[in-house]
């Protein structure tokens, strides 16, 4: 799946763009392309990144010009094969464990984490239909 095929971007505000996309690079996202301020080459004006699965996230840094101001207030569902391996690497990289990795009653395996800007992460093998 290509950047063109995806339909649907969950989209944030980050407070320290540079540290989510060190979490966002540990966890296996891509980057499809990321915008800095001409000015302060810290503020990420607008971020597309690509997960090998399907889908994407859109990000920029917490500014007042911005079009979405929910730093942490964020929840996304991640589906991958590798539930244990994205999930272990999303805690080495700094996410807090909010629910451990189990087998779940609707199928698949699932947990759940807080990543450095306390946003919520289900990470998971199950694919709704």
């Amino acid at each position: 799946m290509t950047a063109a095929d995806t339909k649907l971007w969950h989209t944030m505000a980050v407070q320290d763009a540079d540290r989510m996309i060190a979490w966002l690079t540990a966890i296996g996202f891509t980057e499809h392309a990321t915008y800095r301020d001409d000015a302060d080459a810290s503020v990420v004006t607008h971020a597309e990144w690509l997960w090998p699965g399907g889908g994407g996230i859109m990000f920029g840094s917490r500014r007042p010009d911005g079009a979405v101001d929910n730093v942490g207030g964020s929840a996304a569902y991640l589906v991958t094969d590798d539930v244990d391996g994205v999930f272990q690497r999303a805690v080495e990289a700094g996410a807090t464990v909010e629910r451990e990795v189990v087998e779940q009653d609707y199928g698949g395996r699932s947990g759940s984490v807080a990543d450095p800007e306390s946003n919520h992460w289900s990470i998971g093998s199950y694919q709704p239909k």
